[in-house]
Parts: structure tokens; sequence; C-alpha cells
């Protein structure tokens, strides 16, 4: 899913221009990190800032100038460091921001620039210590709020997050600060404090009727409250005032989605990609959709690209896993792949069952891999989640992967005149439990399956049957990733979930990983001094 995040960009001496940047993830308002372009110090009094739909520059600000000597020589090292950051050498930018700490210790700017690199180096703690050391100099620095107020939700610490937007909104002139009730309400609603969500939304509006975001909150929390015609109604109105953001788009598809209007979900989803590229919410919708047709190639090709904007996401490797294990009936090599994939989800979820469980069954498509097989139907077996039915799925396949091991590997006979070859057939090693595509699923058009699965879906929910599977909540842009899982058990296939059951939907786009966050290669937008003038 990561956040808008602010962006700024120095225009004088005395003056500060801020631009907006939109995050690879959909739905619900945040921002992503960005970068100030001027080693400011901070202020004596904290500017009024104009509703950030406005659009407008900043007001002048009077500060008090460092000498000379020690000014020029920080804004050259700024410059550099800036320049080394767009340049993608997050080294080079980070030691030029350390240095300009060094000698101008007060400027927010650049200890809010080594808080957005640590994030895209993947160092959290680095950049929420760069982020409380900014907050320090500056309680109210809306910037490093809503950063850290973001790394709070993804980590699931929704009570600090919202406490540190109520602090930040009770300073004088924050009040309605939109980036600040906007993240606040992504927050609530990520909390399930519907009622609490609107307030804040809607909050923004008393100010400014026309922000974009606030209308997309409104429009997650009537999806949420299954008010569908409401949210499709809210995110048009979004729409008009913000006509090239993807998220808007992408919530459109899943409204439709609802409204058994699949078509018209599949161009909401296809405009999003088109507006970004690196949409990452737009392909993990689109593979969701593939795999409610059988396409698994289409599939692995949507859910292939979302691992690639964001390698370390481990929903997107997940939903990959699936598309590469519903291919291995026809090519065993596939499911190896599949169990590659489910092992790396298992280097940051350890004991998730449905890597544990597919990783098992993947395996178990080639002898290749029949001891890794072995293995992980036994972990998987051993899980409370696993049911009665599965474990005796996997006390049979694993007793037959032993004797087939015990068993000299077959020699390949010669090409037959169809050039099909001798070895032992694919399915022989899936047996029971295995996931080979159901019959006839290859051919169902678009428009004839099921519904489409829900990026939930794609995750395989194991011991559900096609057409029995519960609506998944939508993966949010402030969890950054599916926010509910499937049925947790063992036996059944990838294909079962990718019918998906009625009402349900793909990924939405709201998740707020911004490029310093995802680390999805988004550029760091250039900043001011930290008092952003518009969205």
């Amino acid at each position: 899913m990561k956040p808008f995040r602010i962006d700024s960009f120095q225009v004088g001496a005395g003056k500060t221009q801020m631009t907006w940047f939109r995050s690879l993830l959909v739905g619900s308002l945040a921002f992503t990190a960005a970068c100030a372009s001027g080693p400011q110090k901070k202020q004596t009094a904290a500017p009024e800032v104009t509703p950030p739909a406005a659009q407008q520059p900043a007001p002048e600000q009077k500060r008090v100038p460092p000498p000379a000597q020690k000014s020029g020589s920080a804004q050259s090292a700024f410059a550099a460091a800036l320049q080394s950051y767009e340049a993608g050498d997050l080294d080079g930018a980070r030691k030029g921001f350390e240095s300009v700490v060094d000698e101008v210790p007060q400027s927010l700017n650049a200890q809010f620039n080594l808080g957005v690199i640590a994030e895209r180096q993947g160092r959290p703690a680095d950049a929420r210590v760069a982020y409380e050391k900014v907050l320090l100099l500056d309680p109210a620095h809306v910037p490093a709020v809503v950063n850290l107020g973001v790394m709070y939700r993804e980590q699931g610490r929704l009570d600090e997050a919202i406490a540190l937007f109520q602090r930040a909104l009770k300073t004088p002139g924050r009040e309605y600060d939109a980036s600040l009730l906007n993240s606040l309400s992504i927050t609530y609603r990520v909390a399930g404090k519907l009622d609490e969500s609107e307030a804040a939304a809607r909050r923004v509006l008393v100010r400014n009727k026309d922000n974009p975001g606030a209308y997309k909150n409104l429009a997650h929390v009537a999806y949420a409250r299954e008010k569908y015609r409401l949210a499709e109604l809210l995110a048009g109105n979004a729409r008009k005032h913000s006509e090239n953001d993807p998220a808007l788009y992408n919530l459109l598809g899943m409204v439709y989605l609802k409204l058994d209007d699949r078509a018209r979900a599949l161009v909401q989803f296809q405009k999003a990609i088109s507006l970004d590229a690196k949409f990452t919410p737009g392909y993990l919708n689109l593979g969701a959709l593939a795999l409610s047709y059988r396409d698994y190639v289409g599939a692995e090709r949507s859910f292939g690209k979302a691992v690639e904007l964001e390698p370390g996401s481990p929903d997107a490797t997940l939903y990959l896993a699936w598309a590469l294990d519903g291919q291995k009936g026809r090519d065993p090599k596939k499911g190896l792949a599949a169990g590659e994939a489910f092992e790396k989800v298992l280097a940051t979820r350890s004991d998730l069952p449905e890597a544990v469980c597919g990783a098992g069954w993947a395996y178990a498509s080639d002898r290749a891999g029949w001891q890794k097989a072995i293995a992980f139907l036994d972990r998987c077996k051993g899980l409370e989640t696993t049911t009665d039915n599965d474990k005796q799925m996997i006390t049979a396949k694993v007793q037959g992967l032993q004797n087939m091991l015990k068993a000299p590997p077959p020699e390949a006979a010669p090409a037959t005149a169809e050039g099909e070859g001798g070895g032992a057939p694919a399915n022989e090693a899936i047996g029971g439990g295995g996931a080979q595509p159901a019959q006839g699923a290859e051919g169902v058009a678009p428009g004839q399956g099921t519904e489409a699965a829900p990026a939930g879906d794609a995750t395989g929910a194991a011991g559900a049957q096609p057409g029995q599977g519960a609506d998944a909540m939508p993966a949010d842009e402030a969890t950054g990733g599916a926010s509910s899982r499937p049925e947790q058990g063992t036996g059944t296939t990838p294909e079962a979930d990718a019918m998906g059951g009625s009402g349900s939907e793909p990924t939405p786009d709201d998740a707020p990983r911004g490029a310093a966050s995802s680390g999805s290669g988004a550029r760091l937008a250039p900043g001011g001094d930290g008092t952003p003038a518009g969205k």
C-alpha cells in the first residue's frame, strides 16, 4: 500500500511553495515522505498554514539567518545532498544532510530528510529517531508528524498514531490542517472507529469544501459501511478535484465489484495503473481478477509487477506464490518457484499458515522439492489452524512422497509422437491435496466466472471451497497490505480461492506506503521549511 508524504520546494529567500506528491498505494489520504529543500532553522513562531487544497504559497516567514559563512556552507551542502538523493545516491545524500545538521543543529529540513532517507534504506528505527528530533524542535512540524504517524500506523501502534495527530491538531493555527485531519481519519478507520473517521474528514470540509482527500476518506467509510452507491458518489466527488489520482479509480473499481459490475471495475483498475505505472494496488487487483478467471499466467504477470515495485512486501509475494502454484499442474517447475516465493514470505512472517502449508503443497509438485515438501507439510500438520480433514490429506501425501523418494528416479523415456516425455506425470507428485487447476477452469472467460477474487483471496483460503469464500476486507492504505487473511487451513488449492465468494473484492489502494517507506523508487520531492502550504 505507503502514504502520500509531503513535498515542498524552496522558491526564494523568504518564501516557500509546497507541492504534494502522490504515493503508490491507494484509497484514503496519507502523505509521502518528502524532502525539504533548504536547511532552514526552527522558526520562533509557527506560521499559519493555508488549507492544503488551496495550492497557494506559504506566507512570508521571518527568520534569523545564521552567520553568512556558515549559512552559505550549509546551503551548498544541502543542495549537494538533495542532488545526490535525486540521483539515487542515498548514502551520499545521508552524509550530506548529516554535515548540514552538524553545522546547523536546528535545521529542521536536514533532520527531516535524514528520516526520509532512513525509511528508504529500510532503517525504520533511525527514521523514527530523526522525526522525533524534528518534533522536539517543532512539535507542530506537519511533515514529521504525518510520516511518524504513518510509521506508527503501519506497525499497528494505532493509539500512538492517533495521539500524535491529536496533539499536533491542538497547536494554534493547525486545528483544521487537512493533512493532519485526513491522516487522523485514515487511522481511525483502520482502528475500526468509523464515526470518528467520518468526523475527522468532515472537519476538513469545514474550511475546504473541495478537499479531495476528505471526500476520499468519506468514500472509504461509506464502503466499509457497505453503502456502495454513496461510496461511488463520494469517490466521484473527489475525482472532480483530483482527476489524476489513481487511488480514486482503484476505489471505484472496488465499489463496482461490490455492485457486480466487473467490467467497469476492470476499467477502473486499468485506469489507475495507466495514471501511475508504479501504482502497486492496481496490479494487485488486476492479478486478483486474473485469478478469478483462472488466468494464472496473467495473475503471475500482475503480481510479479507488484513484487518488482515492492520487493519487500510479503503480501505481494504471497499473491505471486499462489499465481505460480496455480500453474504447477502443467509445469511442476512453477511449483518449485511457488515454494521459493512462500519461503520468502516466511522470512518475515515465520508462522503464517498460508505460507507454511502453501510451501508444502507447492514443493510436492516436483521431485526436486519433495524433501522440502515433507518438512513443510509436517509443520503444516502441527498448526492449530489445520483441520482434521487436512491432517489426513497431509499424512497420506507425506507417506506417498516418502515412498516415491525410496524408489530410484524414473529415466526419461523417448518423446512420443505427440511430443510427451515418458517421465512421471506431474500429478503423480501432487496427489490428494495438490493444487492442480480445476477441470475446465482454464477456459473461463471474463464475465463467466464467479466474483473476482480479493487480494486476500489470492493468498489461498485453505479449507474453503469455490464460491464459499467469505468477503475479504480490502487491503488498506493505512495497513500496508491485505487487512484480512483467508481461512487458515491447508488442504485446498489456490484455484478455489481464486473463485472468490459473493461480494469479494481486490485490494484497495489506500495503503500509506510512500516513497520513503515502501522502497518503491518514488522520488523524494523537494521541500520547504516544514510548513506545508498546499496538498
